[in-house]
């Protein structure tokens, strides 16, 4: 009985977990007819993609998605590449300094500095209304470095010294030894950092005042309270004005949400094991 209702409760929590996504995705495709009609929309019976057709045209969502798409593509390299090559560093204890740049790193994970004084280093800096001000911020992640320093940790020092007994420099050792015996953890940190760069909403809240330098998040959330006026006008408005605001604001969660579901598999056979690694030690 036990194990009936477990079975059960968790279908429940399940069902209750993928009905709104359910939800926004099926009003995105319903005709206005039978948006108006009102009631629990479950099923349309005519499907159209007039919201897409009125989202993708606008210019507004465009440039948001590409910006978004460039803070998630650059981003996450640049954030991969300093992440990897610190925790790197900080596996090897010839490293001189390694124990207080570990405290520091430790001690940015358990305390932060708050919003004004972030605030005021990107405006000293001069980021204000930049992209840069979007990823240099958040560029790494104190917990990221340890958990990858972790998994450097299992990687045997001897490959180092094998590698240089070749002739590799530092640069080498880790761009034809260390690389790519790292693809596991790149994968799956990765694909947080990525999350991440896509969802950028708060500091853009900040630091970006020009609406032409919205990220998609930020867009979104202005498409949710007057989608007319976040859209600042479109060509179709004129032929699409039957078009309820809801169905425009489903579809605009749809296709924001779309790019991170189709990465996602793609990572997959390497996320578990990525995320793992380092976490148990023998």
């Amino acid at each position: 009985m036990f194990q009936t209702a477990n079975v059960f409760v968790l279908i429940l929590v399940g069902f209750i977990c993928i009905f709104p996504f359910y939800y926004v995705f099926v009003v995105s495709f319903a005709t206005p007819e039978q948006f108006r009609q009102g009631g629990l929309l479950l099923f349309p019976k005519q499907w159209t993609l007039a919201s897409y057709e009125y989202i993708l045209a606008t210019k507004a969502f465009l440039r948001a998605a590409g910006i978004s798409g460039f803070l998630a593509v650059v981003g996450t390299a640049a954030s991969l590449l300093v992440t990897s090559t610190l925790s790197y560093g900080l596996s090897r204890k010839r490293l001189q300094g390694r124990k207080v740049m570990l405290v520091l790193i430790l001690l940015s994970t358990l305390f932060n500095p708050g919003i004004i004084p972030g605030y005021l280093v990107v405006k000293e800096l001069g980021m204000i209304n930049n992209i840069g001000s979007l990823i240099i911020p958040v560029l790494t992640n104190g917990w990221y470095v340890l958990l990858m320093k972790g998994f450097f940790d299992s990687i045997s020092p001897s490959l180092d010294e094998a590698a240089r007994i070749d002739g590799c420099n530092e640069i080498s050792v880790w761009f034809r030894i260390i690389l790519p015996l790292s693809l596991p953890s790149l994968a799956a940190f990765g694909l947080f950092y990525a999350v991440g760069y896509w969802n950028t909403f708060f500091n853009a809240v900040l630091f970006i005042n020009d609406h032409n330098k919205w990220p998609l998040q930020i867009l979104l959330q202005n498409i949710l309270i007057d989608s007319s006026t976040a859209m600042g006008g479109n060509v179709m408005e004129q032929s699409m004005q039957n078009l309820p605001t809801e169905t425009k604001k489903m579809a605009a969660v749809v296709i924001s949400t779309i790019p991170i579901l189709l990465v996602y598999p793609f990572l997959q056979k390497h996320f578990a094991k990525g995320a793992m690694i380092g976490s148990v030690k023998e």
